[in-house]
């Protein structure tokens, strides 16, 4: 008789401007791919701002990334350069010719969680990623959202109405601070079924194996 897939509760933890987690989040469903059958995966997209006290009009990217990193240009350049290779390696575009800014995510976020309401927020994570690594779209721009949550089937009026309160702001608020609290300060971090965790932009291998490994000891 056939085995029933494993559950796995995994908390994504990441930032919708962060390159490694467009790169952590398409290798872990690569990996998921692979297990498919073997593991069924409850993702839950958690906040994570790497830049909460940045201005709504964001910053450019090169002197952003300079100052924070202390990264000369040639170094800049090659550090995005490699991004781009994983990125291609796994089928993601990362074009760092469409965007000269980073942004505050704060509203993002609030989206997210709202999408996770309405069972739509994996689409709009991916969308999110998409828009702004692929595309160079500013996701602080409200307009920008509502166009990005239309495309993935949220309501644009409940969009721009949320847009334009302080709705799901203290449930991002709350999310945030219980990751820091616990221990989380670089993202991304997969949290599986709330007690292990893999950090960083991870290959397909790596996920495979630790997603299998606990998948086989919460079986047994």
């Amino acid at each position: 008789m056939a085995t029933a897939p494993v559950p796995l509760r995994i908390d994504f933890v990441s930032d919708v401007v962060c390159p490694w987690c467009a790169i952590g989040l398409t290798s872990l469903e690569q990996a998921l791919q692979r297990l498919q059958g073997q593991v069924a995966a409850d993702i839950h997209f958690q906040p994570f701002e790497l830049n909460p006290q940045m201005a709504a009009e964001g910053e450019d990217i090169r002197e952003h990334l300079q100052r924070k990193y202390g990264m000369p240009d040639a170094q800049l350049d090659e550090n995005q350069e490699r991004i781009r290779q994983r990125g291609a390696e796994l089928g993601f575009d990362f074009d760092f010719n469409a965007r000269s800014r980073t942004w505050n995510t704060f509203d993002a976020h609030r989206l997210l969680h709202w999408a996770g309401i309405e069972g739509k927020q994996r689409e709009l994570k991916h969308a999110l990623l998409r828009a702004y690594f692929s595309e160079g779209k500013n996701v602080s721009d409200r307009d920008t959202l509502v166009a990005i949550a239309a495309s993935v089937g949220l309501d644009a009026e409940r969009t721009r109405t949320i847009l334009a309160s302080d709705e799901y702001a203290a449930d991002v608020r709350e999310a945030e601070e219980f990751f820091r609290r616990n221990g989380i300060n670089g993202v991304p971090a997969v949290i599986i079924d709330q007690k292990h965790l893999i950090s960083g932009g991870q290959p397909v291998d790596v996920f495979e194996r630790a997603l299998r490994e606990i998948a086989v000891a919460k079986s047994d």
